[in-house]
């Protein structure tokens, strides 16, 4: 039987924070991957949108990671407590 590594309270969390990481860093990368001026119209702004839209990708991917770990985490957590295992926090 596989036990939870993190507790349920950090399982949440992280879940939480994953999903607001997901949707706020796919809008930033797909703006600047389509060269949106709101991003791209200054002078101080990179000049390949493309390579910080790779990069802002990675992010995505590694929080989507964060995501499926902490997911089945907390799953393992709601699992334990319908079996009626006591919980130390």
């Amino acid at each position: 039987m596989v036990k939870p590594v993190v507790s349920a309270m950090n399982a949440w969390t992280c879940v939480v924070v994953s999903v607001f990481a997901i949707i706020i860093l796919s809008v930033i990368g797909a703006l600047f991957k389509s060269g949106s001026h709101t991003v791209m119209g200054s002078k101080e702004d990179p000049e390949d949108g493309g390579a910080v839209a790779g990069a802002v990708f990675g992010a995505v991917f590694i929080y989507i990671g964060f995501f499926v770990f902490c997911g089945f985490q907390a799953l393992l957590h709601m699992r334990e407590s319908r079996r009626g295992a006591i919980t130390l926090s």
